[in-house]
């Protein structure tokens, strides 16, 4: 019997704003995705009062998921995610984020595609306190599904690394800062083919808290 193809990582950017350097609307570099059949991710990370929501080229409905999560010892800044599903897409599709109360504020902002899937079947975040290894929570999945693991560091440094264990590959981050501050994050994936429950530990140097998310897509 044949078995269906699972999702795959698509096409994917990650725009970093520095403190002071920022523009309104936030616009990601364009990028090709495909014209149906995926699930897009994204993040604003940065002023919370800079609360918008991700508008794309192909004119997508994006839901919130999860909650906003703020900062421990920055209460001005937090960071949400987002997904849309079912996406249209093509050449040249950008995300913006509006930024009305802080418009050269920093703001960090990632842009995932998952090609061949339809649904996010489980997700978790959590905030780790500081320590040389932070874990996410665990979520299962029934069959093959493509992992999003994001790290959102929030040490008052500009220079970091962080790197993602349990056979999660690296694939965009936001470490060197600029000398104005910004907004650390960091994305990874993994893809896995079958049932079973998953987590991500991050290794960051150096020592610091961070928002987490872990997001399976079916």
């Amino acid at each position: 019997m044949a078995t269906e193809p699972g999702p795959t990582l698509g096409a994917h950017v990650f725009l970093g704003q520095g403190e002071g350097l920022g523009s309104d609307p936030a616009v990601t570099p364009a990028m090709d995705t495909a014209p149906t059949g995926s699930v897009l991710v994204a993040f604003n990370a940065g002023y919370a009062a800079n609360d918008g929501w991700p508008r794309d080229t192909y004119d997508n409905h994006w839901k919130a998921l999860g909650h906003a999560q703020t900062y421990t010892g920055y209460e001005r800044f937090s960071v949400r995610a987002f997904v849309a599903t079912a996406a249209r897409g093509g050449s040249g599709h950008r995300i913006s984020i509006a930024k009305p109360a802080e418009p050269k504020g920093e703001l960090s902002l990632p842009f995932v595609e998952v090609r061949g899937a339809t649904r996010v079947q489980a997700f978790a975040q959590n905030y780790a306190d500081g320590a040389p290894v932070v874990a996410s929570k665990a979520i299962s999945v029934d069959g093959p599904a493509t992992l999003l693991a994001f790290w959102w560091g929030d040490g008052g440094v500009k220079r970091m690394t962080a790197v993602p264990g349990d056979g999660f590959t690296l694939i965009d981050s936001f470490v060197e800062l600029p000398d104005e501050s910004g907004v650390q994050g960091a994305v990874a994936w993994r893809q896995v083919d079958s049932a079973g429950t998953y987590q991500v530990h991050w290794t960051a140097a150096p020592v610091q808290g961070a928002a987490l998310w872990i997001i399976a897509i079916r």
